[in-house]
């Protein structure tokens, strides 16, 4: 257990450039105290102290705004950024050096018995506010974007983003020496893209068959810059 603490603070340390020195981030990272609360939890819950085990999760719960069931299973080298409103389910799996931000549920989806929870693979980054649903697999090196919804199994070195969640493959794999990718504004908006391709091959018809409507068109214009007498605002 003592290995775990020490990664989960040097995890917190080369992830999080706020962070200037363990010390600061043993005394004031809540992502790390919600995981040594967890570990000493699971612990607990493994030699049947199940009762000690959802108390001290808890407790641990009102202090650091993160929700870990006790029989969850979590690696080493975890990051849970910012904290507040993460939930992961009793039957979750977690790899090694997954990168977790603020707002993501590993949730369920039935009240069934077993496992119901998913199982993320090593080096996964899931983005605030992801929830990642059901007894699903999301492989190794993946990426969920923020505020997408997972249901669905992830394979590999993708990238998942929208609601629900659409799976893209990546260009260029991310390696496992690489620094977890957080930059949400290099994600694709995967609707935008298709209406902007749909309209052009409206226009193109239309203009082939000589049939062009008249009147306005609404579109997004080139600039990717909405105005404001499109809509009624």
């Amino acid at each position: 257990m003592s290995g775990d603490l020490r990664r989960d603070l040097h995890a917190a340390l080369d992830r999080d450039p706020a962070a200037r020195n363990l010390l600061e981030v043993a005394l004031t990272y809540p992502g790390v105290h919600a995981l040594w609360a967890y570990r000493l939890n699971h612990w607990l819950w493994s030699r049947d102290l199940k009762l000690a085990a959802r108390a001290g999760s808890s407790l641990a719960r009102l202090l650091t705004g993160v929700e870990i069931h006790p029989a969850a299973t979590l690696g080493s080298g975890i990051f849970i950024d910012h904290a507040n409103g993460v939930v992961i389910g009793e039957t979750a799996q977690v790899g090694d050096d997954v990168t977790i931000y603020q707002g993501v549920t590993l949730g369920g989806t039935s009240l069934d018995q077993g496992k119901r929870h998913p199982t993320i693979g090593d080096r996964v980054t899931i983005g605030a506010g992801a929830k990642v649903l059901g007894p699903i697999t999301v492989g190794d090196d993946s990426r969920i974007g923020a505020n997408a919804v997972v249901v669905g199994s992830v394979p590999a070195h993708a990238v998942v983003v929208g609601i629900p969640g659409r799976i893209i493959a990546r260009t260029t794999p991310r390696t496992a020496s690489k620094v977890s990718d957080i930059d949400d504004s290099a994600m694709p908006d995967l609707i935008g893209l298709s209406l902007t391709s749909l309209a052009s091959r409206v226009d193109s018809l239309e203009s082939l068959a000589g049939t062009e409507l008249e009147g306005r068109h609404v579109r997004p214009p080139q600039s990717g810059i909405w105005s404001g007498e499109d809509f009624s605002i």
